[in-house]
């Protein structure tokens, strides 16, 4: 794998032209043009606007934000292939009316091949589970389904793989976590820009929002961050302990990709650990619920009853789906309300059942317990939300605005 030997491009620096009295002036520079200011013609003076109109680019597709975000996950095999025609057909015989589509995988993947003019072509992760990712799009502008783009950051094999030096080390090689998955470095603005590179070409496809997952350190972190090799970057010189550190790299990473992501007409969402709601902040992994709130367009909190232990004194909480959703949104809630300006509120709920939780401690989920989760958000004022499979196995016959 050739790529990652070579620098990123420059396709983050804002190289877009305008054009001004006849001359190019780049964007990131054309409010500081002060040579262009007092230009006299004809005894007339020109002067440019304090603010040059806003480049906004357009994909050539249009598509209408849905009364309220009502999505499922897909695969980026399920976009791609037959089952593409199935969900759409599922999707237009309910009240659901979004996808969330992987355009980078768990693993580092993109889910398509890029073209051969491409930023990313250079890359190498292309894999060929979407022939054609602007068909997938037309046929969900057509069908009136309101496309997201996943994009998974900071955990990332290929690019850990064949960058170690932005990953972390143990022992000269590679660490991976238990299940043979290996992060890069939030701490690294390379990896900032790799991941940014790849949101701006989903917006150029048509995506109408970047949702970002896995906008963290590795779990338990605070465990191993002193016998992991890693760098801190421009964070190792900074007044904070190693906390706040991770922290604030997190936190500046989503206010960067959504300033990058600004031109190109796309909302930008996070998903989080639920539980990051109910606690100051995550130390280990860096996430702060308020901090990253602030600085997008919708949260999507994953908060399936299955991946809580005893929590909201609910001992096994994957039998309770309205209790534990009803006792989280009320935290939520309050938290959302303390900032000045709130993002959409958009949960991952669950459509699975976790039977790996052992007799007696899960239930079967199906109608009634997707049903309950749905009735939960609605009951505290919050409307919007995303169903989980791996799969894209769906529950048929769900009321899904009960």
């Amino acid at each position: 794998m050739r790529i990652f030997n070579v620098g990123l491009k420059g396709l983050l620096a804002s190289v877009l032209l305008f054009s001004v009295f006849g001359q190019s002036v780049q964007a990131d520079e054309a409010l500081s043009a002060t040579n262009l200011k007092g230009i006299e013609t004809e005894k007339k003076e020109l002067t440019l606007p304090d603010r040059l109109p806003r480049f906004v680019y357009d994909s050539g597709l249009d598509f209408e934000y849905p009364d309220a975000v009502r999505g499922i996950y897909v695969t980026g095999n399920s976009a791609g292939g037959s089952r593409f025609s199935k969900l759409t057909k599922f999707v237009n015989s309910t009240d659901l009316n979004a996808m969330v589509i992987d355009l980078k995988d768990d693993f580092g993947n993109l889910t398509y091949e890029p073209k051969k003019d491409s930023p990313l072509a250079e890359y190498e992760i292309g894999k060929p589970y979407m022939k054609d990712p602007r068909k997938v799009l037309e046929e969900m502008e057509k069908n009136e389904i309101y496309p997201i783009a996943r994009v998974v950051v900071f955990k990332d094999t290929v690019l850990a793989e064949a960058r170690p030096e932005l990953s972390y080390k143990e022992g000269g090689s590679i660490w991976k976590n238990g299940r043979g998955e290996a992060f890069v470095n939030p701490f690294k603005e390379e990896v900032w820009d790799y991941n940014v590179e790849i949101a701006i070409e989903a917006a150029k496809m048509g995506f109408k929002e970047i949702q970002f997952d896995y906008v963290r350190f590795p779990e338990g972190f605070e465990t191993r961050e002193d016998t992991l090799e890693y760098s801190m970057g421009k964070y190792a010189d900074m007044d904070m302990d190693n906390v706040q550190k991770r922290v604030q790299a997190v936190t500046d990473f989503v206010a960067y990709a959504n300033s990058k992501l600004e031109q190109y007409d796309v909302d930008v969402s996070v998903d989080i650990f639920g539980y990051s709601a109910t606690i100051p902040e995550a130390p280990g992994i860096g996430q702060n619920f308020s901090k990253i709130s602030s600085n997008v367009d919708v949260i999507s909190s994953m908060i399936y009853p299955s991946h809580w232990g005893s929590y909201f004194g609910i001992s096994k909480p994957d039998l309770e789906p309205y209790n534990l959703i009803n006792e989280y949104a009320k935290v939520e809630n309050e938290v959302l309300g303390k900032l000045d300006d709130a993002p959409t509120s958009r949960p991952w709920i669950q459509d699975f059942t976790a039977s790996y939780l052992g007799s007696g401690n899960y239930l079967n989920y199906g109608k009634a317990e997707v049903e309950a989760q749905i009735k939960a958000l609605k009951d505290n004022g919050i409307n919007e939300y995303l169903l989980w499979d791996a799969s894209n196995s769906y529950t048929k016959n769900v009321d899904y605005t009960p």
